[in-house]
């Protein structure tokens, strides 16, 4: 290889320069350079300040040319390249180049980003979110053996012994971006399953879920039963409460296992399942079960108070129940979410 990179070097310098660049990122990783190492051979061979950082952690590798850590404030707008890890991007390295670029740099970022990512995948799990649908599977299973679902823990980055929190998931947004933006402290594992995505994480910060996401929170603990409650919770989000905590649910959570047919048959449930027809009435009666009263509904609704009272006295006559009335108000809610419980 040093005997080609010689005879290129006669006929072409940048060819010859470039496949020099390659030989010393393969023996970087021959010699199994770690984050720091890889830092501080670049910025010496770039002759600037080099920097490595992984989404994971937050923190930040930077290496003067000198191989001293840089602690001086990075410039607004180095020259970046994402690491790449199984589809997903893990991180970013960096050259601070004060002049411009030079006609190599392009590649020493392309190497150091591909070295990166080799060294975060050998050391540990990888601190990527997206995760093999077969583990996450396995750990979130109520059939499997637990030293199955321990290992499947184990080789997905949870340590043994910790609860651990399960989400179901019904996105618009990529996976791994929910889970990152929910946990953003790690560690965080991610995986479709079937029609629903599936997050585990040993925390989970429910105000950060992004908008054109549904989401069941099950209970932190064992990750089977957190992914059944995680499931229930799911089936109760709605448009206005797109993300459930199981807990939040209380004797709620029962309705979830009454039969489909004993709900069909139940006056009040087939009296709103006849509004279906009508988005605008089942609105109003969302609203008006959610906010309780005709002031609060009206302001959700944006609507004068007076219109929302003659609708939900429209909507009291059209089903049967006096909606004033607090034991109509809690029938009603009940109706509702039994029937948009027969969608799931």
């Amino acid at each position: 290889m040093e005997a080609l990179a010689e005879r290129l070097s006669h006929l072409d310098s940048q060819a010859g320069g470039a496949l020099r660049v390659i030989m010393f990122y393969d023996t970087l990783m021959r010699r199994r350079a770690d984050l720091p190492a890889l830092a501080r051979a670049s910025a010496g061979l770039a002759e600037c300040t080099v920097g490595i950082r992984l989404h994971g952690t937050g923190r930040a590798v930077r290496f003067a040319p000198d191989g001293r850590p840089d602690g001086s404030p990075a410039p607004p707008e180095p020259v970046s390249e994402p690491i790449t890890l199984d589809e997903e991007e893990i991180g970013t390295v960096w050259l601070e180049r004060p002049a411009p670029p030079k006609a190599l740099d392009e590649l020493v970022l392309d190497r150091l980003a591909l070295a990166a990512a080799a060294v975060v995948e050998r050391y540990g799990p990888a601190r990527t979110t997206m995760a093999d649908p077969a583990l996450v599977e396995l750990a979130v299973s109520p059939d499997g053996d637990e030293a199955a679902r321990a290992r499947a823990l184990r080789l997905l980055g949870f340590a043994a012994g910790l609860p651990v929190c399960a989400v179901a998931v019904r996105s618009q947004v990529p996976l791994d971006r929910v889970g990152a933006l929910i946990c953003p402290s790690r560690p965080v594992k991610a995986a479709p399953l079937g029609d629903v995505g599936v997050i585990l994480a040993q925390a989970v910060d429910r105000d950060r879920f992004p908008a054109g996401v549904r989401a069941g929170i099950g209970a932190a603990g064992g990750p089977a039963p957190s992914w059944r409650e995680a499931r229930t919770a799911l089936r109760f989000t709605t448009p206005r409460r797109p993300v459930v905590h199981h807990g939040d649910l209380g004797a709620l959570a029962l309705l979830a296992g009454v039969p489909a047919d004993t709900a069909r048959d139940n006056p009040d449930v087939a009296a709103v399942a006849r509004l279906a027809g009508a988005p605008e009435d089942l609105e109003t009666l969302d609203a008006y079960c959610t906010a309780g009263s005709l002031r609060r509904a009206a302001d959700l609704l944006h609507l004068h108070h007076s219109s929302v009272a003659r609708r939900v006295e429209q909507l009291g006559r059209a089903l049967g129940i006096d909606l004033t009335d607090p034991t109509g108000l809690v029938r009603a809610r009940i109706a509702l979410t039994a029937w948009r419980l027969l969608d799931d």
